[in-house]
């Protein structure tokens, strides 16, 4: 029996930035860390020798891991993921000002994606896509109405 979602785990580059990024650019709080090193996280995470720093945050009843491994280190070359790649594909939020807070994720080492970027000519909602530091996707999106639902929904 599944009792409940506990995390959804991201990989950082670097956590201190990451960390800036996720609490002053959306509004997470830091809730606990831990540091693990060799067994038994070496086989529970397949990564023999890891060294590994870990933060978890919390907003709106979701818990994130930020992770962060000096040893072996960090894979990829931070790059925004296409779409259609597997796996997670992104983290969204609802918001108030879109341009404020473009400009304050830009700030903090967003990348902003801006041929994503649609409505606000022939509608109430817009939409576009940032990169977190480390190139994990999120989606904000302006709408009008009760904004614990999903546009649309009723």
């Amino acid at each position: 029996m599944i009792l409940r979602l506990s995390h959804l785990g991201i990989c950082v580059a670097d956590l201190a930035r990451s960390l800036r990024f996720y609490r002053e650019g959306l509004g997470f709080r830091e809730v606990s860390a831990l540091e693990l090193a060799g067994e038994p996280a070496a086989t529970l995470l397949g990564l023999p020798g890891v060294s590994l720093r870990a933060c978890y945050l919390e907003r709106d009843g979701a818990r994130i891991e930020l992770l962060h491994y000096p040893a072996p280190g960090v894979l990829g070359d931070g790059g925004v993921r296409p779409m259609n790649a597997r796996g997670l594909t992104h983290l969204s939020f609802r918001v108030e000002r879109l341009d404020d807070v473009l400009a304050r994720l830009a700030a903090l080492g967003g990348t902003v994606l801006a041929g994503s970027r649609i409505g606000g000519e022939r509608g109430p909602v817009k939409a576009v896509f940032v990169g977190d530091p480390d190139g994990t996707r999120i989606e904000l999106v302006e709408a009008p109405g009760d904004p614990s639902r999903l546009p649309g929904e009723r």
